[in-house]
């Protein structure tokens, strides 16, 4: 039986301060509009990847709604630059900054404790 193909469309994680989520997330690079469903709660909404993913930041309600183990990666321009803009925003460094086989790569957390990869593609 062969598979139909798919497309990665929605990516939703949770924050316990949106206005912080939206800096953080905002300093990579991502534009969010404030959404809210009929009567669902208010929450952040990005378009990214040419028009074909969301990413949505809920409020987190309760600590067993966390999201914080979801892994999330950015490729970025500059590295060492976006961390450490992301460090006046808050962000803890889990992995600094150095070269590895997909180019210049860090990892820092946010507010909410997601890890998040920054990449520096190599140039070609």
């Amino acid at each position: 039986m062969k598979l139909a193909s798919s497309v990665l469309n929605l990516v939703v994680i949770r924050s316990g301060d949106l206005d912080r989520a939206e800096q953080f997330y905002g300093a990579l690079g991502l534009h969010f509009e404030r959404h809210r469903h009929g009567a669902g709660p208010l929450h952040l909404a990005a378009v990214t990847g040419g028009g074909r993913l969301v990413f949505e930041i809920y409020p987190l309600k309760n600590p067993e709604q966390s999201t914080h183990f979801v892994r999330l990666g950015f490729r970025v321009e500059d590295v060492d630059g976006c961390v450490q803009r992301l460090m006046t925003l808050g962000a803890r460094v889990v992995s600094e900054a150095k070269e590895s086989e997909w180019g210049r790569r860090a990892v820092v957390e946010d507010g909410d404790g997601h890890k998040v990869e920054l990449v520096e593609p190599l140039s070609n």
